[in-house]
């Protein structure tokens, strides 16, 4: 049984919340008494995951690469529950696997569109409300990547790290503001971004693992849920590890 953290009506934002590590922080997030607004792309995907999950769960199509449609996200929330008291970064795409010299421009902008653009965006648009109403959580799902790098994936492993360089700003920015800003370096999770990498780089990833698994979708979800939670009040600027052991610092 997992352990009880308390969300009671707390409202979430989860980004890229119908599937893998999102959807298990979204059911971690109602079974501790949260609602939760899923932000996806992917809003047929989302909409399905929505109803499956109960009334506490909303979906709304956003593209996390465009403030626009991050703001009209936004909009919608807060019509529809009032606040967001949690913004749980998520969204993210893993590239194609290639070395730095064979990686196109292309490939390497859409990879830091979603992996970090998005996480800047969404911050830029939801902290406002949480400065407003004296009370905030935020997530950034970074990646052990971040911290130390994969060959043949310099994209992911560029913005992840760029994604712990924006946690560790932006929680000095609002240190005083009662708003927590928090990193999260997972190893990786067996999920449908493995469709996007070849099964080398995926034999190579878990050879890094000294636990000699994939971390679970689930337990990515506790960690989060205690970041996200009232609980972790003084905890802000980190970067909260779940890499099997991998992780060196």
């Amino acid at each position: 049984m997992a352990n009880a953290i308390d969300l009671k009506n707390r409202i979430a934002v989860v980004t890229g919340g119908a599937q893998g590590i999102g959807r298990a922080a979204t059911e971690r997030f109602i079974a501790s008494g949260a609602k939760v607004a899923i932000w996806d792309f992917d809003i047929e995907r989302a909409g399905k995951t929505a109803a499956e999950l109960g009334s506490a769960v909303k979906a709304y199509a956003c593209d996390v690469g465009d403030l626009t449609s991050i703001e009209a996200a936004r909009d919608a929330t807060l019509r529809d529950f009032g606040r967001i008291d949690i913004l749980l970064n998520n969204a993210g795409i893993a590239g194609a696997n290639a070395t730095v010299w064979n990686t196109s421009v292309e490939e390497w902008r859409r990879v830091m569109r979603i992996n970090l653009d998005g996480p800047f965006l969404c911050c830029k648009a939801v902290v406002p409300t949480m400065i407003a109403q004296n009370y905030g959580r935020i997530v950034n799902i970074a990646s052990i990547a971040g911290k130390e790098g994969n060959p043949n994936a310099a994209h992911y492993s560029a913005s992840k790290a760029g994604v712990i360089g924006l946690t560790k700003s932006l929680a000095k920015e609002v240190a005083d503001k009662n708003i927590s800003v928090n990193a999260i370096t997972p190893a990786a999770a067996r999920t449908a971004i493995f469709d996007q990498i070849t099964q080398a780089h995926i034999d190579f990833m878990l050879s890094k693992i000294p636990r000699g698994r994939f971390v679970a979708v689930e337990e990515v979800a506790a960690l989060i849920a205690f970041a996200a939670s009232e609980d972790c009040s003084f905890t802000t600027g980190s970067v909260l590890d779940i890499s099997g052991g991998r992780a060196t610092y």
